[in-house]
């Protein structure tokens, strides 16, 4: 969940970044690969800014993606707003935002409308992803007492290209930052529009998490973007008028 600080209430501007901080998290379109097994356990990785200039600014974060095979739960931590969960259920492709607000708490269906889908499948224009160059690099290495493959990443943003690591033999599904490689990303990077972030997994763990991690609390509401938006601005209205 999501607990704003009651002295620095959410506001449009600090939603749509907390919304641009959440579209960067690995849930993106899953496509269910029969080749490769499901990955059930605990992931966490490191995150941090790539850019040093700007490491006392913006402090190192963590996230943790715990999955039972076909409903991942993503918490992010940042100072901003402090633990962020995203659930996304895979075989019925739905997602939430669990958000808890001065005005109330909502599950909020972060799913794309079908006009959103219609006007993805039409477009011709180059994607993001398509910007990148995943070129496979010889030898292993080691991480966690695991063997990793590697992957020279080039993009536009690069100012060098950036050595990508990951587990080859689970599905992509789980961390779907790059739908591209044929694994689970152990070492990775994002870009944002504000810097580009470095991920590295500094733990894994297989093992059944708990069925409870992976609902929607009763005392949520779930509710749509639109839905939420409009309380978001009849609670700023309100405020403002006091």
């Amino acid at each position: 969940m999501i607990p704003f600080n009651k002295k620095q209430p959410i506001s449009m501007r600090n939603f749509i970044l907390l919304v641009t901080i959440v579209l960067a998290l690995p849930l993106a379109s899953f496509s269910q690969s029969k080749k490769t097994k499901s990955f059930v356990g605990m992931l966490e990785y490191k995150i941090s800014v790539r850019d040093s200039s700007l490491r006392d600014l913006v402090p190192d974060n963590r996230m943790i993606v715990y999955t039972n095979d076909t409903i991942v739960r993503i918490e992010n931590f940042t100072q901003s707003f402090g633990q962020q969960v995203a659930i996304k259920h895979m075989s019925l492709d739905k997602s939430y935002l669990l958000l808890e607000t001065e005005f109330g708490k909502y599950a909020l269906q972060m799913d794309e409308t079908e006009g959103q889908k219609k006007k993805q499948a039409s477009d011709t224009t180059t994607s993001e992803m398509d910007k990148f160059v995943f070129d496979k690099k010889c030898g292993k290495t080691r991480m966690l007492g695991r063997k990793m493959k590697r992957l020279t990443v080039s993009h536009p943003e690069f100012e060098e290209p950036i050595e990508f690591l990951y587990l080859k033999g689970y599905s992509s599904e789980i961390v779907n930052a790059y739908p591209k490689i044929n694994g689970i990303p152990t070492k990775y990077s994002v870009i944002t529009p504000d810097a580009i972030f470095d991920y590295t997994l500094v733990k894994i763990s297989e093992y059944t998490p708990e069925h409870d991690l992976f609902g929607i609390p009763s005392d949520f509401e779930r509710i749509s973007f639109d839905e939420f938006m409009d309380k978001l601005i009849e609670a700023n209205g309100a405020k403002e008028g006091k």
